[in-house]
């Protein structure tokens, strides 16, 4: 049984966009979706069914931070026999060559989280997303001629521009691999691999280490956007 989501079983779909804000996951159902009904309310971690161009999906939310995702992705697979999750976040860029209002697909998050060593005994610092979803998502955001980043990134448990000494945050990460810096994907990813489903994660920078700028309401709208339909026309 499961305890965070009142959902019956029948209510969620096999395929799950999940986002961390439970107003996102309410804006893509009411903007996207046809025939959506609520499914989850518990702690207010919204979720929804309904169909896109025919196809059942569900939009559920998750909170931030690893733990927060690490329960609601563990719930889907397990009780609900959900199969594939894309995750749609922000992030901040770690690269000069990553620029605000970029997508990032990620490959692999890496992470010094103790998540797998506590839910499984596992050590691994690196989880990859599912190649053969990556993939598809690769196909579509080629199709709908919308440019993608491609490649790993970091999930850490403090939101880095709120770590007061910088060089302990970036010694702890190998920041010259990696894309972007967010704070799921290496949760999700572990237990995609784990309980052996797919995951895949998709995120917008939002704010960079090499750039000033901020994001106006329309950028971010549109950034968001484009990923939701990346997402649900690979679904």
């Amino acid at each position: 049984m499961a305890i965070h989501i009142e959902s019956k079983k029948e209510d969620i779909a096999d395929v799950v966009i999940m986002c961390g804000d439970p107003l996102r996951a309410k804006y893509i159902s009411e903007n996207y979706l046809d025939e959506y009904k609520m499914v989850n309310s518990v702690r207010n971690m919204l979720g929804f069914t309904g169909y896109y161009k025919g196809k059942r999906i569900t939009i559920f939310s998750h909170g931030m931070g690893i733990p927060s995702i690490g329960i609601y992705a563990y719930e889907l697979y397990q009780f609900y026999d959900v199969k594939k999750i894309i995750r749609l976040g922000t992030c901040g860029s770690l690269k000069s060559t990553v620029d605000i209002k970029d997508v990032i697909l990620s490959t692999s998050a890496y992470s010094i989280s103790t998540f797998p060593l506590l839910f499984g005994g596992d050590r691994d610092k690196e989880y990859y997303a599912s190649k053969s979803l990556n993939d598809d998502i690769m196909d579509t955001a080629e199709r709908l001629g919308i440019p993608l980043k491609v490649g790993k990134i970091i999930t850490a448990d403090v939101f880095d521009p709120y770590a007061f000494d910088q060089e302990n945050f970036k010694s702890c990460f190998p920041e010259d691999n990696y894309l972007a810096s967010e704070m799921e994907a290496f949760g999700l990813f572990y237990l995609a691999h784990k309980m052996n489903r797919e995951a895949a994660c998709l995120i917008t920078v939002v704010d960079s280490k090499h750039d000033k700028r901020a994001m106006t309401s329309d950028e971010r709208q549109k950034s968001l956007n484009e990923m939701i339909t990346i997402a649900l026309e690979t679904l």
